[in-house]
């Protein structure tokens, strides 16, 4: 009986949002729609990530219609699978269970079948209500158990570190306790993640290699334990950016995967994960049949080559591959014959010639090559860009190495989290601002962002190795561990927008919801959304009313559009008046870019030394800024939503 495998398609959602910043707009999906409905792909991943926040933050467009679109058009034919971190669902805090199945009963309404459920600390406790609530409402429940390693310790450790013992940083290995502790990420580890997910009623398990660090010799031990132990289809996830990807889902396939994850051709490879042509050759010479119709990928393909061309400007890596279609194209000998090498090699599991083959069949088509600095520093790709671009932001790129050593050490005092979303942006951001701190003669965790305030506390849930409570004082405030109370959870407010005749700014759940996943953002796109819409009133309104004043309506438009500079351009245009007028006292400044998302005072009011006068958001992380003097508010210069950069006068206090 022939062996079939099955494929779950990245590219519209892990693939776009590897390669190009998850710019495809909805017209440009729409163009290769109806060819997906022709591919038979057993899945489409097209939603969640970093999906549902970048169509409104950039694109101006609804997530609710994007995951409603492509059902309507692919229907039935491939379940569509998205992606959501346990109780933190798109967020960066525990969201309690009414917001959980809220979010899932309007998924599955609008068409997701499968959600791939992960916690960044690979807390199972965090999975449960997501699992509950997507089979409740008729959706599977994919949990995925996250890869990840034990980190190198290079740095010699410094004298507060010393005292600190296990918490400290230690070339080569960590004590606990006064004894050498053993490594935490095995085998046995992550099947008995994967067997407390199971126990929770897992309808298929994912081995999530995020960050394409799993190498091929570790799969060939994981896939069959987890074939022999988990009686659920298995699924292998990776990326391509160090260089492993190909040659893992090519081991896993041989050692028993049931599905694996690709991505189409010309959005392949690189920071993505390996091209769905290449795994159907390895298939046919290993007599693996793929339920997929190659000459309906062909044609996404060409699609995506003209796509790719129009994201130039986001594109990570700007190298396309050699155009290829496996049903017409005839390979070299010499580079069909790296096809057999790399499948004799991974059956004997010799993972230095089946690296080899694969990365010569990569050169060949012109894939990127391994990023040895990615696999040096055994860091996500993406937590790895990010802090280059939030170092290039404050003009220190210089200090990245100095940023990069500390990531273990960080990473370590933290609990030693797996860097996933969101701990990987965490652990990445308090590296660069302790590597910033330490330039600048402050203590290493000076201002912890509240996301690491809050990991170290536990508000994320149990770490893979306990916080030192002495740690947990310093960062906290406190010795004890403390969960995350979802009693104390107040949902976002649906103001009445007076400016734009009395609507709503969320007019339904699914827009509600938006509000608490993501609340600045969506605060932002529901306006504009508000404003058009109140515009369009306006504009048939005074289309039908031929004795109107048009000109009295367009100014009162306007002016409503301005009161209270609600407007953005008015926003620019008020902040920049006020700042010309040149603050008396003490000025409180940005000390880094990003938006304003909350100001938790006003005009008038008193403050002590150490009240928190604002929340500021940057590289998705929030900073709360406190008054470093006592005295009186007597200008503030920004408002929620702002973008501001480093310096920039945010409050005056006399």
């Amino acid at each position: 009986m022939t062996r079939k495998l099955l494929i779950r398609d990245l590219t519209l959602r892990d693939g776009q949002q590897s390669a190009f910043a998850t710019r495809m707009t909805q017209s440009q999906v729409d163009r290769v729609l109806a060819y997906y409905k022709d591919a038979n792909f057993y899945a489409m991943e097209v939603w969640g990530g970093a999906v549902p926040d970048s169509v409104m933050r950039f694109l101006n467009e609804n997530p609710w219609d994007r995951l409603e679109k492509i059902h309507h058009v692919v229907g039935g034919v491939s379940k569509l699978t998205a992606l959501s971190r346990g109780r933190n669902l798109y967020g960066y805090a525990p969201y309690p269970d009414e917001i959980i199945d809220g979010f899932f009963k309007n998924a599955v309404a609008s068409g997701l079948g499968i959600m791939r459920i992960f916690d960044a600390l690979n807390d199972v406790d965090n999975i449960k209500s997501s699992v509950t609530s997507i089979k409740k409402y008729g959706g599977m429940a994919d949990c995925a158990v996250c890869y990840t390693i034990d980190p190198k310790y290079d740095e010699a450790p410094s004298a507060e570190s010393k005292k600190r013992g296990f918490f400290g940083f230690f070339p080569k290995k960590r004590e606990i306790a006064g004894s050498a502790q053993k490594l935490i990420f095995t085998d046995d580890y992550f099947i008995n993640k994967a067997k407390e997910m199971l126990a929770l009623g897992a309808d298929m398990i994912t081995i999530k290699d995020m960050s394409g660090l799993i190498p091929p010799s570790r799969v060939a031990k994981l896939i069959p334990m987890f074939k022999e132990e988990l009686k659920v289809p298995i699924d292998f996830h990776t990326h391509c950016t160090p260089g492993f990807g190909l040659g893992a889902v090519l081991t896993a396939i041989i050692y028993g995967a049931d599905i694996v994850d690709t991505v189409i051709w010309n959005f392949a490879g690189g920071p993505a994960a390996p091209a769905i042509e290449l795994i159907y050759l390895f298939c046919k010479k290993l007599g693996i049949e793929l339920d997929v119709n190659m000459e309906a990928v062909a044609k996404i393909n060409e699609n995506l080559f003209e796509i790719r061309k129009e994201l130039e400007a986001y594109d990570a890596v700007k190298q396309f591959p050699k155009p290829f279609n496996p049903l017409t194209d005839v390979l070299p000998p010499e580079i069909d014959k790296k096809f057999d090498i790399a499948i004799e090699a991974a059956k004997r599991n010799d993972e230095m010639a089946l690296l080899d083959a694969c990365h010569a069949i990569e050169t060949y088509f012109n894939f990127p090559k391994p990023d040895e600095r990615v696999k040096e520093a055994e860091i996500p790709g993406g937590m790895y860009t990010n802090m280059v671009a939030q170092l290039k932001q404050v003009n220190s790129l210089e200090i990245l190495p100095e940023a990069m050593k500390l990531i273990p050490s960080v990473r370590l005092d933290a609990g030693l989290p797996p860097l996933v979303t969101p701990t990987s942006q965490i652990v990445g951001v308090q590296a660069v601002s302790s590597a910033l701190n330490l330039k600048n003669g402050r203590p290493k965790y000076a201002n912890p962002s509240n996301q690491f305030v809050s990991l170290v506390k536990g508000e994320y849930g149990k770490t893979p190795v306990p916080v030192d409570p002495e740690f947990r004082l310093q960062i906290t405030g406190t010795r004890e561990e403390t969960n995350y109370d979802t009693s104390l959870y107040k949902r976002q407010e649906n103001p009445v927008l007076e400016e734009y005749g009395g609507l709503s700014l969320a007019k339904d759940e699914k827009e509600e919801l938006l509000l608490e996943l993501f609340p600045a953002v969506a605060a932002n796109y529901l306006k504009r959304e508000r404003q058009a819409e109140w515009k369009a009133m306006q504009d048939k309104h005074y289309s039908t009313d031929q004795e109107a004043d048009l000109s009295s309506g367009q100014t009162m438009v306007q002016s409503a559009e301005n009161k209270d500079g609600k407007v953005k351009e008015s926003v620019d245009s008020q902040v920049q008046e006020e700042r010309e007028d040149s603050p008396k006292g003490y000025c409180v400044v940005s000390p880094m870019p990003g938006n304003i998302l909350q100001i938790a005072v006003k005009e008038g009011d008193i403050v002590e030394k150490g009240d928190n006068l604002l929340i500021l958001e940057a590289m998705k992380m929030e900073n709360e800024i406190v008054s470093e003097v006592s005295g009186t508010v007597h200008r503030i210069y920004v408002h929620p939503g702002d973008t501001v950069m480093e310096g920039i006068t945010l409050i005056e206090i006399i």
